[in-house]
């Protein structure tokens, strides 16, 4: 594999003629961030960053502290497919936010997610993640939601007519050297996933920001809209990221164990069970918008109950059979968080609680694999299967409490990401909606 360096990053913007470099980061919420520079300034940005005022980013810095280094991350450079024209290039790089002074600065998601990682590799682990992004396309982003078919899951053509966008992304998505494993019509009209090829966890959350853009992208250019709403329309599933996840020791997986029946080591019991035990903690992080809890809701395959099972999918983790000769493949998933999430984040609590349940010892418990959605709140209450949030507002006052989320997000996003829910809260709960002029305008 080529090592991306400074030294390769001059040459490719020499040899394939490019024009303009883009510098990408997210704000706080996950929101994606760029601004473009020249190549006569790249060589001054890769050593030393790039200044910017982060004043205006969501979470960032006030004014008085507002200046802000870029610096890029040579090993994430690549051309951008839909740029070209004429011979001339565009290129995009993620960036590292630097304080003036050069050291890592506080309020980046990045740079959380990089701290998060260190913490396993000081234990000897490598996070290894692959999430599946489901989303819809949609006729436009105004008015009511229309949908482009009223396909299936799986469905293939007429009536998924979406079968040229999926693969249009996928074939971009390949050549920004993201591997795909496969794409499929979801199970409401006009939804669809693509899942990326499981890499290390970093790597995963650039890919996952890039993903997210590439899909709008490539709808754009098609004429329609995606969106990663997690709940878009009524009566419908809404859309997940299911994120699999496990530890590697070198090139061994370490959650795999041929002897046990389940064969799971006791490293990923316990990494499981720790995040069984905070998941409610975590669900204002992976679930991070209003809308989010219009999507885990029982009923529409979301998973609202914390359990974990091997076949059963209205359990909160899932543990995939094992396939013999697939050590590797071993890992368990976790489904409430939804694709509009920060992956950076939500990478970093999902890992910090699996950690903590090693550290613990936690003890996992009997899997569930009873379809928990058919079971009386009496029957859940005897197996001692709680439930996740229910609205924004609740997910919120645990996550406040949590020592394990303030600990994993630093106290500086910590208390932005949880002032600005806050507001968002407060400002749905204050909002007077159609349903309530239809329901209680005539009667009240």
């Amino acid at each position: 594999m080529v090592k991306k360096d400074k030294e390769y990053v001059l040459k490719q913007v020499k040899e394939q003629n490019v024009k303009f470099i883009r510098l990408w980061f997210t704000d706080v919420l996950g929101i994606l961030k760029s601004f473009s520079i020249t190549p006569a300034e790249l060589e001054t940005g890769l050593e030393e960053g790039m200044g910017f005022d982060g004043s205006s980013i969501e979470g960032f810095a006030r004014i008085e502290e507002s200046d802000m280094m870029a610096k890029p991350d040579p090993e994430t450079f690549v051309i951008l497919p839909w740029r070209a024209s004429e011979g001339m290039n565009v290129a995009r790089m993620f960036c590292d936010i630097l304080k003036p002074d050069g050291t890592p600065y506080e309020g980046d998601p990045r740079w959380v997610l990089k701290r998060n990682l260190k913490k396993a590799a000081e234990k000897g682990y490598m996070l290894n993640v692959g999430p599946e992004l489901e989303f819809f396309y949609f006729k436009s982003d105004s008015g009511k939601p229309e949908f482009l078919d009223r396909g299936g899951y799986f469905d293939l053509t007429p009536l998924d007519m979406a079968s040229d966008l999926r693969r249009d992304t996928i074939l971009t998505l390949e050549n920004m050297g993201i591997q795909v494993e496969y794409s499929h019509h979801e199970v409401a009209p006009s939804q669809h996933e693509i899942d990326l090829r499981y890499k290390e966890a970093l790597s995963m959350a650039d890919a996952a920001m890039t993903y997210r853009l590439v899909v709008k992208e490539v709808a754009m250019r098609h004429g329609v809209y995606a969106t990663f709403m997690p709940k878009p329309v009524f009566g419908e599933n809404g859309s997940g990221m299911h994120v699999h996840q496990s530890l590697f020791k070198g090139s061994s997986n370490a959650f795999f164990n041929e002897k046990d029946e389940y064969y799971l080591s006791d490293i990923a019991k316990s990494y499981i069970a720790g995040l069984l035990k905070h998941a409610s903690e975590l669900s204002s992080v992976v679930a991070q918008w209003v809308n989010s809890y219009k999507r885990l809701v029982p009923g529409y395959e979301a998973p609202v109950y914390i359990s974990w099972a091997r076949r059963n999918r209205s359990a909160l983790i899932r543990v995939p059979m094992y396939k013999p000769g697939k050590a590797n493949a071993t890992r368990m998933e976790f489904r409430c968080p939804d694709p509009a999430c920060n992956p950076y984040l939500a990478f970093s609590v999902m890992l910090a609680a699996g950690l903590k349940g090693m550290e613990e010892g936690y003890e996992l418990p009997d899997p569930v694999e009873e379809d928990i959605f058919e079971m009386t709140a009496a029957e859940r209450e005897g197996r001692g299967i709680d439930t996740l949030p229910g609205s924004l507002g609740e997910a919120i006052s645990i996550t406040e409490k949590s020592d394990l989320v303030r600990e994993a997000l630093g106290d500086h996003i910590f208390e932005k990401f949880i002032a600005n829910k806050k507001i968002e809260w407060d400002s749905y709960r204050t909002h007077v909606s159609e349903f309530e002029i239809e329901k209680y305008l005539p009667i009240l």
